[in-house]
């Protein structure tokens, strides 16, 4: 059977290959950080990475890990209910519900897992799951595992319309128009991005939360590129939009700004999260967080619960480098987000201008369908903590060479 199966693959790679859409796994041989080398041994900028702290390679951080480690074992050998739960794993849960403002929280093996937790043992066939239509595949997978019914709401739209998309050339609805034709399901859930990783825009929570309150529906907000650094504090879309206590499910990541390993986490309200104790597979069904990864979470919050000097160098770092690519010309989505999409719509410029900036020592990736939707192909820079405003100033400058030189900008 594989001699088909063969073939049948190399045609769709070497499709895939042509179009452009090919994606090429580029060797890192050091540690994350602003300064990486590549396997070529170029030491490059790095500004591709969800490193938006600059805490991946941070010293105290790897001394929690390792002491964890020492201390705790290498791992568990097994899912929590049996014999997998330590007393670090309770402190942080307790540490990650104080810091996003709920009332407990359970940890995942990552915050793919707890998206593919949350939906199925909340909502039966009686209940509707409504969605924004550019959420993370991962909410979009943990959706298809639920029985309830469905409504995808145009990106942002909090109205209540249906009219043709020209984007898709569909029939699209609001948020609100969405909330109404589900209102006679026994559970409502809207689930959002808090911030849309493709396009680093803000979801509109506010407006969300007052529809859910209007028409008694829950809100879930995957938090995984806000926890951190996003809000005054830092504590996630949440608090940028002025919303504390009215969204009832959080989940998020420790693999970006809290240290940029692996594990996630649902936090919410206590009957939730003991509910997902009790019933969520991949919880029941899937090791134990390493103690290393819990020894090197705990210390990330104890930093940002004290300090918000990373996530205050985030900001400034995001404003300069916005600014200094707009007055160059480049054709990037506005926002406050330190994910700058510098649009090409083209899929094989945004991979060749990728390669281009790579010989000018900036390290960042061309993203392309099916990451993001065809004729919509950028490079997607993502801005850390960990860079300097000289580095700043010469991604720019190699941005502006390099585009001059393919016809982006004039």
């Amino acid at each position: 059977m594989y001699d088909s199966v063969k073939g049948e693959l190399a045609q769709k790679l070497a499709a895939i290959r042509n179009e452009g859409l090919y994606k090429d796994e580029r060797i890192i041989v050091s540690p994350q950080g602003a300064l990486i080398r590549v396997n070529d041994g170029a030491e490059v900028l790095n500004f591709c990475a969800n490193n938006y702290l600059g805490l991946g390679n941070d010293e105290s951080i790897r001394k929690a890990a390792v002491d964890a480690m020492d201390k705790w074992g290498y791992g568990l050998s097994s899912v929590r209910f049996i014999c997998g739960t330590q007393a670090p794993h309770k402190v942080l849960e307790r540490k990650v519900a104080e810091y996003l403002g709920t009332e407990d929280a359970i940890l995942f093996s990552s915050c793919f897992d707890a998206n593919g937790a949350v939906f199925e043992p909340l909502l039966d066939e009686d209940c509707a799951i409504i969605t924004d239509s550019l959420n993370h595949a991962s909410i979009i997978d943990g959706v298809r595992l639920c029985k309830a019914k469905r409504w995808v709401f145009k990106h942002a739209d909090m109205r209540d319309i249906e009219e043709l998309d020209p984007d898709t050339g569909k029939t699209a609805k609001g948020l609100e128009r969405c909330l109404k034709e589900a209102k006679d399901a026994r559970i409502r859930m809207i689930a959002t991005d808090g911030v849309f990783s493709m396009d680093g825009d803000i979801a509109n929570l506010k407006g969300i939360c007052d529809l859910a309150e209007k028409y008694n529906a829950l809100v879930m907000v995957d938090d995984s590129h806000a926890t951190g650094f996003v809000g005054k504090t830092g504590r996630g879309t949440w608090e940028y939009c002025g919303v504390k206590g009215r969204v009832d499910i959080i989940t998020t990541t420790f693999g970006k700004a809290l240290g940029g390993a692996s594990g996630g986490v649902i936090a919410s309200r206590k009957e939730i999260v003991e509910y997902m104790r009790q019933k969520a597979r991949p919880y029941l069904f899937s090791n134990t967080v390493a103690p290393a990864i819990v020894g090197g979470t705990t210390r990330a919050l104890d930093m940002l619960s004290s300090s918000t000097v990373l996530r205050d160098k985030l900001e400034a770092n995001t404003i300069r480098f916005r600014e200094k690519m707009t007055a160059a010309g480049f054709d990037i989505r506005p926002g406050v987000h330190p994910i700058v999409p510098v649009m090409l719509y083209d899929e094989k410029l945004a991979h060749v201008m990728a390669d281009e900036l790579l010989d000018e020592g900036i390290y960042v990736i061309g993203f392309s369908f099916p990451v993001v939707p065809r004729g919509k192909a950028r490079i997607r820079v993502q801005i850390s903590a960990a860079h300097d405003f000289d580095q700043i100033d010469k991604a720019v400058a190699a941005f502006t060479v390099v585009g001059r030189k393919l016809g982006v900008i004039k």
